[in-house]
Formats: structure tokens, sequence, C-alpha cells
């Protein structure tokens, strides 16, 4: 199996052999019709776990599902991990499709961080001994309340194309909201949950992909989903990243720059009460600070150096820095800069987590500490997990990270834009169609404040830019996390998050 760091893709299946220059152009079709068809695997094990003083017996199905084209054609394996309630009518069990992000993620971490049943033993905000690397029964999964399916898109875990399959036709904001919607559907007929509630979950880049698929799945399929829970969200291209000249990403990664030195104790006064003190930051953000931003060149001396004074009060990043990076830092210089003068870096996924600085000159990051510090344990808890207790044969490779980051095709087809696809892709639109057109669909925010990947703010921006009614408006719950963007790694967010996902389930 792959190491955490590998981002090779999967080859397809079965590669053909170059033809000799001689050869006739009917060898090539001879040869083709020798190979062996693309096949699914799925490995069926029966287990039991004590939840909140109950035993609940459950099959897990771990493998993959042959996707095929309107001609009947293999085009994909898509990996699963499924996990069904033995005793339960499944009629009336909620089930739950649950991914990662990326794009070009796995879903272990989901899978073993809070979802599933076994649950990888880390240190909040600390480096994990390497090893030996345990893990646990997870005493806060969701298999109390929902059978659960954790997917693996193409290009990760043991997702891959096959036959008349080619990774671009699945490497985009648009192809993968197909290729997951049409997987779920398929998974729907397949198992009879036609009748089941319908639930989605999606981390990070999850977010834009389950918005566009809350919409597919209903315009395509005719499927209505009960319920859609976003995880530390990326929806909109253009509010995600905050560099290339745009302002409003600036506005929106601010609160989050001053959660990470309250956390810290790195400003230069620290507030008594941390969630006054970020609503003060949230009203400068969209107050002075972006009027500041908006002037450009026109804004005037005194109000330039005002806006820097409370810029150094709200962040500890000193006036000289702010002034020099025309009051508009970057959360890769901040990660650098915060610490600076101690010799660590901050975490970009979970900025509470801290690591000794590379280059201390260094303008970005090099590494993210928060990464280093879990990664091992969860992908050693899973690999143990998968060929111990679910028989997955130890030589199948299990794709961490694909590389398909750089090969992503970021157009999208936006509903209500016409025929020309959005070169920067936002799916708040999908979601605010699928919401209208689905009224009883209910959506759940779960977000951390110490988040620099989805920053919060950029949240709370994002759903008061839903284009729905005010009666829809309350299908939306919102709960926020002392914690970065995997919330449950810390214990009591952890806790909070089955909470709350289970009141949210019905």
């Amino acid at each position: 199996m792959r190491t955490f760091f590998s981002t090779l893709l999967l080859s397809i299946a079965f590669p053909l052999l170059a033809a000799a220059a001689d050869q006739p152009a009917s060898g090539d079709a001879a040869k083709q019709a020798t190979e062996p068809a693309p096949e699914a695997h799925v490995y069926t094990s029966e287990h039991q776990i004590k939840l909140d003083g109950k035993t609940i017996k459950y099959s897990a199905r771990a493998g993959t599902m042959l996707m095929k084209n309107d001609k009947g054609e293999p085009i994909a394996l898509m990996g699963f991990t499924a996990y069904v309630n033995a005793e339960a009518d499944p009629r009336a069990r909620p089930i739950i499709f649950a991914y990662n992000g990326g794009p070009g993620s796995a879903s272990l971490w989901l899978h073993m961080g809070v979802l599933g049943p076994q649950r990888a033993v880390i240190k909040d905000t600390g480096f994990t001994d390497n090893g030996p690397f345990k893990r646990v029964s997870n005493e806060y999964s969701i298999l109390d309340k929902a059978d659960l399916v954790m997917i693996d898109p193409v290009g990760t875990g043991f997702a891959k194309p096959v036959g008349k399959g080619k990774g671009e036709d699945f490497w985009g904001v648009d192809q993968d909201i197909q290729s997951v919607g049409d997987f779920i559907a398929q998974y729907v007929t397949e198992n009879e949950r036609w009748a089941s509630p319908k639930y989605i979950l999606g981390e990070s880049y999850g977010g834009m992909r389950s918005a566009g698929v809350s919409y597919y799945l209903l315009n395509h399929h005719n499927l209505a989903l009960n319920g859609l829970v976003l995880v530390s969200p990326f929806l909109d291209f253009a509010t995600g990243f905050d560099f290339g000249g745009i302002d409003l990403p600036h506005i929106l990664f601010l609160p989050t720059f001053a959660s990470t030195a309250y956390y810290h104790h790195a400003l230069p006064e620290q507030p008594a009460d941390r969630d006054a003190f970020l609503k003060e930051v949230e009203d400068f953000a969209v107050g002075e600070y972006a009027g500041a931003l908006m002037q450009g060149a026109a804004l005037d001396a005194a109000t330039r150096k005002d806006v820097i004074d409370k810029l150094y009060r709200y962040t500890g990043i000193s006036k000289d820095y702010w002034d020099r990076a025309n009051l508009r830092v970057g959360h890769q210089q901040f990660t650098k800069e915060l610490l600076r003068d101690r010799g660590e870096t901050v975490g970009r996924i979970d900025s509470r987590f801290t690591g000794g600085s590379i280059g201390l000159n260094r303008d970005t990051m090099v590494y993210d500490p928060m990464t280093t510090a879990i990664g091992p344990s969860y992908l050693a808890a899973f690999m143990d997990y998968y060929a111990r207790d679910l028989h997955v044969p130890a030589d199948q490779n299990y794709v961490v990270s694909g590389n398909v980051f750089t090969k992503w095709d970021w157009s999208h087809a936006q509903p209500g834009f016409g025929v020309m696809k959005i070169p920067t892709p936002n799916t708040v639109p999908d979601l605010s169609y699928a919401m209208t057109q689905n009224p009883h669909m209910r959506v759940l925010f779960m977000q951390g404040y110490y988040d620099l990947a989805t920053p919060f703010f950029t949240t709370k921006y994002l759903i008061s830019h839903l284009d729905i009614s005010d009666e829809l408006r309350g299908n939306i719950q919102e709960a926020y996390y002392d914690a970065g963007h995997m919330m449950y790694v810390n214990p009591d967010s952890l806790a909070k998050f089955k909470k709350v996902l289970a009141g949210f389930i019905q």
C-alpha cells in the first residue's frame, strides 16, 4: 500500500501495450477484445459496536462499485466502505453518504476521525509518537443513528478509471459532481434504499461537491435529499484563496488571523472575552478594513495609519509588516510571521498546531504542522483496520492523496447562468437552487474557529449570500467549534460533532 505522502494516481486497470509499427490495425481490436472486463471487488464482514449503552450489529462492505456510461460501457471503479445495521428496517433507517475533499483526498479522515466504528488515536495540537500507532472503538460513531457509506472518488482510495473512462472524465468540478452523484444514485438503487431518509456529508472541497450533488441528484435522478452536512466547506473559489489581487478574501480571513493570535497569546493586549473580541474584528473587517481596501491608492494617510494600528492590535502582526504588505497579508504569510520570533510556524488546517519553522526568513510556510502531526497516525490506523478487521487484501493500493489538483477542470456550469461555464467555480447557487426546489431539505454547517483553509467568517459570508427565501433560512443550522478544519481532532469538539450531527438526523 502507498504511503501517506504518496501523490501518485492509480494506473488504469488494464493498459494496452503499444502496437508495433507494422502490426495491422485489427491487431489492437483483437487484443482489446481479449482483455478481461473490469471487475468490482467487495469484501464483507460482520461486526458489532456498543454506542450509548446499546449494542449495534452491522455489516461492513469495503471495495469498489463498477460504474458505466450511457452506452453500458465500464468507465470507473468507485471506492466505498458501507456500514449497514443488520437488524433495522432499511426503508426507515437514515443513510449518510460521506467524503472528504481535496480535490484528490480519500475519505479516511472522516472515516477514522469521527464517523466510522474505529477511531485513530492522536494527540490534539501535538505530534503523535511514531508508533505503535493505536486505534479504538469509536464511541462517537454515527452508526447508532444512521447507516454510513464512505466514498472515495476516482483517483483516491481504490477508485480509478477503467475501460472507456479516462482521468479527465472525473477530474473537474462538474465531472466530479456527476460521478459522485451517479454513484449515490446507483448505490441507492442496487441496495434498495430509495425509501430511506438520505443525507450527504462533505468536508472541505467536499462542500463544493455536496452543494453541486444536491442539485444534480434532484434534477438528474429525481432524488431528494433529507439533509446536507457541510463540514468546513469550500464552496466558492473567489473567496477561498487570499491571493490574486482580490480584496474580499482578505476581509474574510482576518477574523481567523485574530482567533489564531488570541489562541497563541500573540496579541499586544490579550482580550478577556474571545467571542466579543472576534465580533469586534468581524465588524472592523466588513467596515473600516473593507472600506480601506476598496479605496486602494486613494486611501488617505491618516485613515491608513488608523487601519494599520487596528490590524496590529487584532492580529499581532507588526505595523511595519502590514504597511509593507499594503494592508493585505495572505494566510500563508501569516502562518510564518505570527510566531517567527519563537521560531515556530502555525498550522493552516488547524492554526492551534505549531511546529518548528523551516527557513526563518521565508515568507510562506514550508509544511503544515497539523498535517504532519496527525497524518501518519490516521493512515497507520486506517491501513491496519482495513486489513485486519475488514479483510481487504494488503496488495490493494489505497491512494490517500491523488495527484489531481493541478489537473482539475475548475470551470463550472452554474445553474441559471446559461450555456457558458464559469472559470472560477461557486456552488452556492447550486445549493440555493436545490434548497428552493427541495424546500424540506435541511442544511447543517460545521466550522472551526481556527481554520485557515476555510475560515469561519467565509462560511458565514457564504451562508448570508444564499439566494433563498427567509422561510428557507429556517432550514439552516450552524455549529462552530474551538478547533480547526478537522474539528474532530479536538476531544471536546469531537463529542460536540456527534451530538450536533445526531440531533440533525431525523
